[in-house]
């Protein structure tokens, strides 16, 4: 029997997922592992699975299908239902789901390359950041910063959604502050160990030179380059694109899904090429 993973969402042509999956199945020499793509409108996700065959063992879920996933699972790990929505639904051996979001891992992996960090070494040297955005992917990120034991971070957003995010903080040694955008961005740049964007290219544009002065990881991969980015880099910053943080939270799926280590130089290299 053939194996066959998928990504769902809506839109999901985009999707860079089949090109890591592929790539990394045929690194492992795993001929009979398939990874496609599933439109998934809101709504359609427990019709979807549920009626998958036998042969899926796995599924990466994009929007708007994050938190469907997450009711609809079987099985939740830990850090889904600390972040609230899960990008992974694995098939069990003895049947159902189990939901796990593995955009944590791609949170570290980026952050591990901003830092110059081997992910076996000591802690990150991150204290204090500076986050951009409190939707759904702000969650994951806010929940590997507390992981790595970072002492603060600034929010930026248009509205203050502190009771959404408290949960993520509580009993950790991570202060949250909410800020705006007509706030004197700079110095908050300027004090801050990395700036971390979840919000589109076009609203985190304008204030990019403003922002532009400490690492950035923008999870955006389209456009690649963002303004913030470019800015960073200009003042001789370290920066890393969505592609990274993509290519980090896949490898995770892919050992769920298969069983079998990731080939990560080679799945990378894949991404890499593509963008």
């Amino acid at each position: 029997m053939r194996h066959r993973a998928a990504v769902l969402g809506d839109p999901v042509e985009h999707s860079l997922s089949p090109l890591l999956h592929n790539a990394g199945y045929r690194a492992a020499g795993l001929d009979d592992w398939e990874y496609g793509r599933m439109l998934c409108p809101r709504g359609g996700l427990a019709d979807l699975v549920g009626g998958a065959g036998a042969e899926y063992a796995g599924f990466s879920v994009t929007m708007p299908g994050k938190f469907e996933a997450l009711d609809f699972a079987d099985e939740v790990t830990d850090r889904a239902r600390a972040v609230g929505s899960a990008n992974t639904l694995v098939r069990l051996p003895a049947g159902g789901w189990r939901a796990d979001n593995t955009d944590v891992d791609g949170v570290h992996g980026a952050l591990d390359e901003l830092t110059g960090r081997n992910p076996e070494g000591p802690a990150s040297e991150i204290r204090h950041a500076v986050l951009l955005g409190a939707g759904g992917t702000a969650h994951a990120v806010l929940f590997a910063l507390v992981e790595r034991g970072v002492e603060r971070v600034d929010v930026v957003n248009r509205s203050d959604r502190h009771s959404e995010l408290a949960g993520l903080v509580e009993g950790s040694g991570t202060e949250m502050v909410f800020r705006r955008w007509d706030e004197d961005l700079r110095a908050l740049s300027l004090a801050a160990d990395v700036v971390v964007s979840t919000v589109p290219a076009s609203i985190a544009d304008p204030y990019a030179e403003d922002l532009g002065h400490a690492p950035v990881l923008d999870v955006v991969y389209d456009p690649r380059p963002t303004k913030l980015c470019v800015a960073a880099a200009a003042n001789g910053f370290l920066t890393a694109a969505g592609h990274v943080m993509l290519a980090h939270q896949a490898f995770g799926q892919f050992e769920q899904f298969t069983g079998v280590d990731a080939p990560r130089e080679e799945m990378r290299a894949a991404i890499e090429a593509a963008v």
